[in-house]
């Protein structure tokens, strides 16, 4: 099995390079502008390698003969495809938000055939309003996650962060040594393949190497193919353990990014701004940009952050239904406190900076 995923790893790092050739000679590039936190082009759309390793993970399972076992997964690798296509075409050449949504939504609904909710009830009315709420949030937080991507490694650091907590619940054993394994006290064993994480993960590591660097350093970018593939891959696998558990607390897997995204939300629509318009409000912008903080320790305050949350989710939280939910609430106002408070303290100097820019014009 290890040998296998040498492989992948050999397979994926030849894949990033072939594009890195693509990209360079198609001229596929990110330009700074107002929002962004870097002042120098980059590659756009390395983050293309995430979908690119669940193909791969599809291709040896089919190798292995493995076409009953994966057979409930074609939906859900047709909506990637889908998504990830279109976002690589937005990447190449813009297109319009319709577009971009409507194709959001299809592939979304074909995920929800792959986890099964649509058989997950017996009345269709039940079906109809889960799956509406349903769409709601994954379009929601597929948009978060792709708002959140905008300096070095946070999109790879966070998407560690949610998919090793994914693979523990899994029931995967990550022994210590002959004696020690770590048992989960909140575990859902089955919910999905554990190679299917391991595989993200090793995309998502090998992305890293040519974008967790320094500002200024990073090789590519991910690009919408990037962070929404990536986002469409975790939300697949979250929505499969919250129908296989009953339980929609493991939300808090995505809680730091959630809190981040819906507060930066609130506070443009307190500001009375145009959401759809480029901005740097987001609190990792903050420290990115007016409080000179390296792109790098930005992305491992997040990731650990998600990290610890989710961690404690799993080995200390008791195992109840009451437990889980006081922990979810406990910890999203424990963020959103911390957030406030940093926007308070610091906020002040984001608006200096808008100063400064229309003094310049």
């Amino acid at each position: 099995m290890i040998w296998t995923y040498v492989i992948i790893v050999v397979l994926l790092l030849a894949a990033e390079l072939v594009y890195f050739k693509i990209a360079d000679r198609c001229d596929i590039i990110d330009k700074p502008n107002e929002r962004s936190s870097h002042s120098t082009i980059v590659l756009r759309g390395g983050g293309i390698i995430f979908a690119i390793s669940m193909i791969i993970w599809m291709i040896w399972q089919l190798v292995n003969g493995g076409w009953g076992s994966v057979q409930e997964y074609i939906p859900f690798m047709c909506g990637l495809v889908m998504i990830c296509t279109v976002s690589f075409w937005d990447d190449v050449h813009s297109l319009p938000d319709s577009i971009r949504m409507v194709v959001q939504i299809v592939a979304i609904l074909l995920m929800f055939w792959s986890v099964e909710l649509y058989s997950a009830f017996d009345s269709w009315v039940w079906m109809v309003v889960v799956a509406a709420i349903a769409l709601f949030f994954c379009v929601g937080a597929t948009n978060i996650i792709n708002f959140m991507d905008g300096i070095n490694g946070i999109t790879a650091g966070y998407a560690f962060a949610m998919l090793v907590p994914l693979l523990l619940v899994s029931g995967f054993r990550f022994q210590v040594s002959a004696e020690i394994a770590y048992h989960a006290r909140n575990e859902v064993p089955g919910f999905i393949e554990p190679s299917f994480l391991i595989v993200a993960i090793i995309g998502v590591l090998v992305f890293s190497i040519f974008n967790f660097r320094p500002k200024g350093k990073a090789k590519c970018f991910a690009g919408d193919v990037g962070s929404i593939g990536i986002a469409f891959v975790i939300l697949f696998v979250l929505s499969r353990l919250m129908l296989a558990s009953k339980d929609v607390t493991w939300i808090v897997f995505f809680l730091v990014y959630g809190i981040d995204g819906s507060m930066t939300i609130f506070h443009r629509i307190m500001l009375h701004e145009h959401l759809g318009q480029a901005h740097r409000k987001h609190a990792y912008q903050l420290m990115a940009n007016e409080l000179g903080i390296s792109h790098m320790v930005v992305s491992l305050i997040y990731m650990v952050l998600q990290l610890i949350v989710s961690l404690g989710f799993i080995y200390v939280c008791p195992n109840t239904i009451l437990a889980h939910w006081v922990y979810l609430v406990s910890a999203g106002v424990v963020l959103s406190l911390a957030y406030a408070l940093f926007m308070k303290k610091y906020y002040h100097l984001h608006e200096e900076y808008l100063a400064s820019l229309t003094n310049e014009n």
